[in-house]
């Protein structure tokens, strides 16, 4: 269905204990993860060697292959919210469940608009990533705008009331991510939990960090694209990391200065572990648009390195240092495709090995919702791109037959 190269591929290595030569630090090999959806998360782990144990809104059938242990949480993607109790529920019956203490809880997307539940959390579980006062410094859209003008980073204006000219704002959830949230300003007044953040030119780039306590280790400059629909016109798509020697869009001069400005921010904020800031680039300057203080979408096209990136997040929390082994030569893409109509249920597809975040075939995707991860990789970013597309119109092809079949 799917042309050569497509059986699955083993998704779980061998069970192993961490390896505690890697950092000098003993731990266990059990780790908590708790996200919208924990899959990239689960997989980075499980190459470092951990035993993840997940929660989160999905439970695809590859973050059940995955997991050591898996607990569904309440929610819907893209809301920005995830039952507090429910979480706390599900991480304490995971850490109950595992052999041994886990070495930390690294969460994913679905917290940055909930400081308290992350405090919450950091009582009961040790943190691996920003801490709660952290996170609200950052995802505070009139706290991280007045830090940014104290630092002269050039970030758009914000606004929480009604302006003159609506279309020249975009309208923001608060602790929103996936852009999903985000929507042309209107004439009327600014709800409760939103803000309006003024249009600005350029196109979408994310630095993506690891942030440890001398500074800042710059692992990727992506470039990134949206999947607009009538209802979400600025919804994520995808990213794209090119590999090293191979020249970007973006002048040195600019990524240079993006470095510098997220440098500064990560230290005054103590931001700490894998992180990103998103960007908008054009040919007169750029400006930070958001700051993402947790492993973000990109984690796909990052973790190709020597050493795995969720070792290297663990080790910058607790405050020591790790290599995490030169850029990749190769260029990689992910991307999220999205259904173009209802899956009640999901066809019984044969995915192959470059898709990620695979429906169970029993559960319903709808319409507009995320169905999967595409992946692609190549020598440069035009070669990846053109895998990224051809797969991409293969899987929704499949897709449409499968479902065509009589029942």
């Amino acid at each position: 269905m799917f042309g050569a190269g497509c059986a699955a591929r083993p998704f779980l290595p061998d069970d192993g204990v961490y390896d505690r030569r890697r950092t000098g630090t003993v731990v266990t090999d059990a780790i908590l993860i708790a996200a919208q959806s924990g899959r990239a998360l689960a997989e980075a782990a499980r190459r470092a060697g951990l035993r993840p144990y997940v929660a989160d809104l999905f439970g695809d059938a590859d973050t059940l292959d995955l997991a050591a242990a898996h607990r569904p949480l309440p929610g819907r993607f893209g809301s920005g919210r995830i039952g507090g109790a429910a979480v706390l529920a599900a991480l304490d019956d995971l850490a109950g469940g595992a052999p041994s203490r886990p070495v930390g809880l690294v969460l994913g997307s679905g917290f940055e608009g909930a400081p308290d539940l992350m405090a919450a959390l950091a009582e009961r579980h040790r943190l691996l990533g920003a801490a709660p006062d952290a996170v609200a410094a950052l995802k505070d859209p009139c706290a991280l705008a007045a830090l940014c003008a104290e630092l002269a980073i050039p970030h758009p204006p914000v606004r929480l009331n009604a302006v003159a000219d609506p279309e020249n704002w975009l309208l923001k959830r608060v602790g929103g991510s996936g852009g999903s949230h985000i929507r042309r300003a209107g004439a009327g007044r600014v709800p409760a939990g939103a803000y309006l953040q003024a249009r600005v030119p350029g196109r979408p780039h994310a630095l993506n960090v690891l942030a440890e306590p001398g500074g800042i280790r710059v692992l990727a400059l992506t470039e990134q694209w949206c999947a607009p629909s009538p209802l979400r016109p600025f919804r994520y798509a995808g990213a794209l990391a090119r590999g090293a020697g191979e020249a970007g869009p973006v002048p040195a001069a600019i990524r240079g200065e993006i470095a510098e400005a997220v440098a500064r921010l990560a230290a005054r904020a103590g931001l700490r572990g894998l992180a990103s800031a998103d960007c908008l680039v054009s040919e007169a300057g750029w400006w930070l648009t958001e700051i993402n203080p947790r492993p973000g979408a990109t984690l796909d096209v990052l973790d190709r390195r020597g050493e795995p990136l969720i070792l290297a997040h663990i080790a910058a929390c607790r405050g020591e240092g790790m290599s995490t082994g030169p850029d990749p030569v190769d260029a990689a893409a992910a991307e999220i495709c999205y259904a173009d109509q209802d899956l009640a249920p999901v066809p019984a597809v044969p995915w192959p090995d470059h898709v990620r975040d695979r429906p169970r075939a029993s559960t319903t995707v709808r319409r507009d919702a995320p169905l999967c991860t595409v992946l692609a990789d190549g020598p440069d970013a035009q070669a990846t791109r053109e895998t990224l597309r051809t797969r991409l119109t293969a899987l929704r092809t499949a897709c449409a037959q499968e479902e065509a079949r009589p029942r």
